[in-house]
């Protein structure tokens, strides 16, 4: 070969992949059984059928989820209550067509879930549900959220509010309460006998 010669290459194209949003921008209702086939395909929820795609959290709203669930997970073992979940763990609130919800944390009790949960997306309500608010999140679908899970049976829904150092009970669609970092969030029902300080929750 001419050691003088020059070989020349072409400059490689950049490809482009579709987000998925795109991806399924155009998809058909499915149903909660078909989304859960998909595996992992990034946080999201089911939405009448539709896949929603959400950011990852950041790493208070993160902490602050861990937390709240070891505690609750803690309670809950030393009496043999039931089941603390977290990771956005599915949960039917809706069927035909079907939807999704992503909970936080949550609780359920061996009376509404005899044994441990296997896979699938939960079908039974769980007694109590907790959202942590991301920057993003807006009250008014925070409000839609709470609304389904108390249609669906659930009982007390929790909402923690990181920027205001605030955590709101909901006992029902309307009727709220608020803990701030003086207070101590309190079990009720079945989850009596816990108890959380707010202000350690938010400790720096």
């Amino acid at each position: 070969m001419n050691p003088q010669a020059r070989v020349s290459y072409s400059k490689p194209q950049p490809q482009i992949f579709p987000s998925q949003s795109q991806k399924f921008k155009s998809q058909s209702l499915i149903t909660g059984e078909q989304l859960l086939a998909m595996g992992d395909i990034g946080p999201c929820e089911l939405i009448d059928g539709r896949i929603v795609f959400m950011s990852p959290t950041g790493g208070e709203h993160g902490y602050v989820e861990f937390d709240l669930g070891r505690n609750l997970g803690n309670f809950a073992e030393r009496s043999n209550l039931g089941w603390v979940m977290g990771g956005e763990t599915g949960i039917y609130t809706q069927r035909n067509p079907d939807r999704v919800r992503g909970a936080d944390v949550l609780f359920i009790s061996r009376e509404r879930l005899q044994k441990r949960p296997t896979r699938g997306f939960l079908q039974v309500a769980p007694e109590l549900v907790v959202e942590v608010m991301s920057p993003d999140d807006r009250w008014s679908e925070i409000q839609k959220k709470i609304a389904e899970y108390f249609a669906i049976g659930v009982l007390w829904v929790w909402i923690v509010e990181p920027p205001k150092r605030t955590i709101w009970v909901y006992r029902s669609s309307t009727e709220r309460q608020a803990f701030g970092e003086a207070d101590t969030l309190v079990g009720e029902g079945i989850l009596a006998g816990f108890t959380l300080p707010v202000a350690k929750l938010f400790a720096e």
